[in-house]
């Protein structure tokens, strides 16, 4: 494998990816569109949706495998494989991968929840295995990705993983058991934002507003202010103070949402979803290791 941390080397390399769902063609359109890679460099299989893999082709120019015999030759071929099955396949997935793997390949999991022990006791040895838990926005490329690494793991390939995953957003390395932290800040954290969209949106078509009023109002003002705290580089809670003027309409709202739990319940949510990723990690390995 070619060793240099310049994000240029990736295009010297041969990628594969195990799994052809909506966050492995998150990836493979932020490393095209960035120019880090190109389509002919990339192969894409999966399980036996071919007219997905004809559909993936036709888009990026990838490479694609359908026969059991041009799928393992383009995984034993590849510098870095992408384990990205369904997570109820995981284990059965690995199983088919052991024998095909060799030791100077780098692993990328973004397998939901399966931990690099539990990936590496699959595999049968150890190996340099990158762990990731992106989120959805990765398919807009303002995704956020927490990545943490196998003790095998060099500092050039950290510097090829993080490379990668900035093709579809921002990254940021954590210890491993943090990475449940990661999923119910990031992982899950856009789902926490749309819901209170879809309650913005409902209080304003209540209150007199067109539904198309209401929400592009909405994504405006969700946009904005988070373009505010990203382009000032200043904390939300000073954002947030500026706004609000002593007995004005922001701080009548803000008590309101106090007196709501409003703080409290998010902060029960984050820690809930952290809390379910360990679970479904737990779940996933003791299933896996039967």
């Amino acid at each position: 494998m070619n060793t240099s941390s310049s994000p240029a080397a990736l295009g010297s390399l041969k990628l594969c990816f195990y799994g052809a769902g909506s966050m492995a063609e998150a990836i493979v359109r932020g490393l095209i569109g960035q120019g880090l890679t190109e389509g002919p460099n990339i192969g894409m299989l999966n399980r036996q949706n071919a007219e997905r893999l004809t559909e993936l082709n036709a888009r990026y120019g990838v490479a694609t495998a359908v026969d059991d015999a041009a799928k393992q030759d383009m995984i034993r071929n590849a510098d870095i494989v992408f384990l990205a099955p369904k997570p109820k396949d995981a284990a059965s997935a690995l199983e088919q991968l052991r024998p095909l793997l060799s030791s100077g390949q780098l692993i990328v999991s973004v397998i939901a929840g399966l931990s690099i022990r539990t990936i590496e006791q699959l595999l049968g040895r150890p190996m340099a295995i990158v762990r990731t838990m992106p989120n959805t926005s990765s398919t807009i490329g303002l995704g956020a990705t927490g990545i943490s690494y196998s003790a095998a793991v060099t500092s050039e390939q950290r510097a090829l993983s993080e490379a990668m995953f900035q093709a579809v957003g921002l990254t940021a390395v954590v210890d491993e058991p943090l990475l449940d932290v990661v999923t119910g800040v990031s992982g899950s954290g856009p789902a926490y934002i749309y819901y209170m969209m879809e309650s913005m949106i409902a209080a304003g078509e209540k209150l007199g507003l067109t539904a198309e009023a209401a929400r592009e109002l909405t994504v405006q003002t969700v946009l904005g202010a988070a373009e505010m705290v990203r382009a000032t580089g200043e904390q939300p809670a000073d954002l947030r103070r500026k706004v609000t003027s002593p007995n004005g309409t922001t701080q009548a709202a803000l008590e309101t949402l106090d007196a709501s739990g409003f703080s409290a319940g998010i902060e029960r949510a984050v820690a809930r979803a952290a809390e379910r990723a360990g679970e479904l990690g737990a779940d996933i390995e003791r299933s896996a290791l039967k």
